[in-house]
């Protein structure tokens, strides 16, 4: 019941704000085609936008429920193939990459036992930038389950392009919460897509150094991390100098472009695009990761550069033209009517669709009337730019020497990662002894070539211990022999029955060095490859008299060595 006294109620209000002669976009009513390509998957988990991490704290989630609002009134869901509400990721997901003890503390504690746990919380890094709040461990399963989501669907093949705003937190590490970042989803995502792909570029376009995905993977060749960001050594978080590469199988794999206040479009652009032309050509990456941070635009709360909306998404349209599989995750930003236009933006860049520069109506219109509704308000020139030319021709000689130790793109054979990076590469280095002795096969120290024979093979390998290799010589040593009388037909592996001259060949047999001499063992009859030889000689045999054959007889069993004779007369 509606008081007297009371003038309007909450249904009656005003529900969006009157633009006056500012005018509204119309939301896009056609529907892509579903076999078109590229084929574009976006990831928002429901209510992602809802937690909070303090009244006073610069990181706000509510930024996500506004990127979704101007998303869906530009029309932009009908442009996208699929549309998913992920699963939240497990604990043993979130396990791949982070410790057991780090991620149990992060399921526990809450604001009203934060008291109890303060030893935990101070070993952890909780405290200040990383403040506990009201279901936190749900907030981080939340956007880094949209992340292995959308990297299980690029590994799949069933799309091209993912999306999720929500992630792209890239400071936290293995152990302890980092820069508003507690999870490291993009390492998930990446451990993910390694998979399948054997190489995986990523690419950090925060204006805060991606400190915690270049330390996961600083020892990886399978990885190269790309990261422009602010550098004065004093900036959080104090890393991503331009002399750090990587280390170990990773030398030369890590790339940081050190950047000063004010930087412009022009030069950002021009760089951006330099290295990351040359790094893709040297690298050959087979899938890629791109981070979003929007606190690399011009009058972030944080941030201290001067780039456009346009031309953070300029960088992303750059990347989506090389065709290779791409994650495309969020990330810094802190003025959030900005990112939530940067991000939409970049939304319709990624699906191929274009949309005026006026918004479209929301029930969210309050955040955008100082800059009338605009899709893209003046952000540039207000912090002076620091950056030169030569300095920034120093960075991109720098990173192009850099690259030329790649020697090509690492190939590697296609298996599953365990968990444990670190491991996985320490059991790369290991001998083969060492993982035969591991497996038990009994090879550890040895190796030998067994011989292995099918039972209709005759005569094929190396090893093969029934190949003859010394017919020519019988051949001369029997060439001698007179014609022989008619008689019986030889009989038995087509020997025949030898002249009175046949000692004298049997002592010129034996003294050819050839591997038939060796052949000590029992006279064999083998029939098939024997019968070769009784085809033709046959009918010469009738010739042979009697009494030579009785000497051949006697001659064959005065010789010293037994030897099996091919005897092939032409």
């Amino acid at each position: 019941m509606v008081r007297a006294t009371q003038a309007t109620t909450f249904s009656s209000s005003a529900y969006f704000d009157d633009r006056g002669p500012h005018g509204t976009a119309q939301p896009i009513t056609e529907h892509v085609n579903p076999h078109s390509r590229p084929i574009v998957s976006y990831f928002f988990p429901k209510g992602v936008g809802e937690h909070h991490y303090g009244e006073r704290h610069p990181m706000k989630p509510h930024r996500l429920t506004l990127t979704n609002a101007l998303v869906m009134g530009y029309g932009l869901d009908k442009q996208i193939h699929h549309i998913y509400n992920p699963r939240p990721a497990t604990q043993a997901e979130l396990e791949m990459y982070h410790d057991h003890d780090y991620i149990d503390f992060l399921s526990r504690v809450t604001p009203n036992n934060q008291n109890e746990m303060r030893h935990l919380i101070d070993t952890f890094n909780c405290v200040e930038d990383c403040p506990i709040f009201s279901e936190m461990y749900d907030f981080c399963r939340m956007y880094a389950g949209a992340s292995l989501a959308g990297a299980r669907k690029l590994t799949a093949g069933t799309c091209d392009t993912a999306i999720n705003w929500s992630g792209g937190l890239h400071h936290a590490k293995r152990g302890e919460a980092s820069g508003f970042c507690y999870v490291n989803d993009i390492v998930l995502a990446i451990l993910e897509l390694l998979r399948y792909h054997p190489r995986v570029l990523y690419i950090d376009i925060d204006i805060h150094h991606g400190d915690g995905v270049e330390l996961a993977f600083y020892h990886s060749n399978r990885v190269m991390t790309v990261s422009f960001h602010k550098y004065t050594g004093d900036f959080f978080p104090g890393t991503g100098k331009l002399d750090d590469n990587g280390a170990s199988l990773g030398k030369h794999f890590c790339l940081n472009v050190p950047l000063q206040d004010g930087i412009d479009d022009d030069m950002y652009l021009t760089i951006f695009k330099t290295v990351i032309e040359d790094t893709v050509t040297a690298f050959r990456p087979t899938s890629i990761v791109l981070q979003c941070g929007a606190d690399s635009l011009g009058c972030d709360r944080l941030g201290a550069f001067n780039l456009s909306i346009a031309a953070h998404g300029e960088c992303v349209n750059f990347v989506r033209k090389f065709n290779v599989p791409l994650l495309v995750l969020g990330g810094g930003g802190y003025t959030i009517k900005n990112v939530s236009r940067c991000w939409t933006y970049e939304t319709a860049v990624l699906v191929g669709a274009t949309i005026p520069d006026e918004l479209p109506a929301t029930v969210y219109d309050p955040f955008f009337r100082d800059s009338q509704w605009k899709l893209h308000p003046p952000l540039t020139g207000r912090v002076e730019n620091q950056n030169s030319p030569t300095s920034l021709q120093r960075i991109t000689i720098s990173i192009r020497n850099k690259l030329r130790y790649l020697q090509g793109a690492p190939s590697v054979a296609m298996q599953e990662i365990p968990p444990d990076l670190e491991g996985w590469l320490a059991d790369e280095e290991r001998k083969q002894e060492e993982i035969d002795e591991e497996r038990g096969t009994a090879f550890a120290g040895e190796r030998r070539s067994d011989r292995t024979m099918a039972r209709n093979e005759f005569f094929e390998g190396d090893n093969d211990v029934d190949q003859d290799e010394g017919p020519v010589s019988v051949k001369r040593t029997v060439s001698s022999r007179k014609p022989r009388a008619s008689g019986k037909r030889a009989r038995g592996k087509a020997r025949g029955r030898p002249s009175a001259n046949a000692k004298e060949d049997v002592e010129e047999i034996e003294e050819i060095p050839v591997a038939a001499t060796s052949r000590t063992t029992k006279p064999r009859r083998t029939a098939k490859p024997r019968a070769r030889a009784r085809a033709k000689p046959a009918e010469k045999d009738k010739d042979l008299p009697d009494a030579d054959l009785e000497a051949a007889v006697d001659a064959e069993t005065d010789a010293p060595t037994p030897v099996d004779l091919d005897i092939d007369i032409s």
